[in-house]
């Protein structure tokens, strides 16, 4: 596995619409989180809150995976109906638009989650 000092590192290795479908999801992180700090964890783009994973996201030869951990693809089943999920990931196909309201409210739901566990 490649190692990578940061985001923007990892990022340089993608062209094209992955980029920039890897960017919008960076940018979305950032916008909903602003306290969140940016790695990279098990060698792909991670956002940590209050010392805990947040999302994960990483780019593929067909899609964007996106991780926000198993209880978000459980919480979030019905919307997420027709893209490719496992325990704790689902896959954006890079054919398709990048579904940001879903990012948003997945990622809103990661931060609720974080901050209610910080009390």
């Amino acid at each position: 596995m490649q190692e990578y000092k940061d985001i923007d590192e990892y990022l340089a290795n993608f062209s094209g619409d992955t980029r920039q479908k890897l960017e919008t999801i960076r940018k979305l992180v950032k916008e909903l989180g602003p306290e969140a700090t940016e790695k990279i964890s098990y060698g792909i783009p991670t956002f940590s809150l209050n010392g805990k994973n947040l999302v994960h996201f990483a780019g593929y030869d067909s899609h964007i995976g996106f991780y926000p951990g198993s209880v978000p693809i459980k919480e979030f089943a019905k919307d997420l109906e027709g893209y490719k999920t496992s325990k704790g990931t689902v896959q954006f196909p890079l054919d398709k638009p990048l579904p940001e309201e879903l990012i948003t409210k997945i990622t809103k739901s990661c931060i609720e989650r974080n901050l209610s566990k910080k009390k």
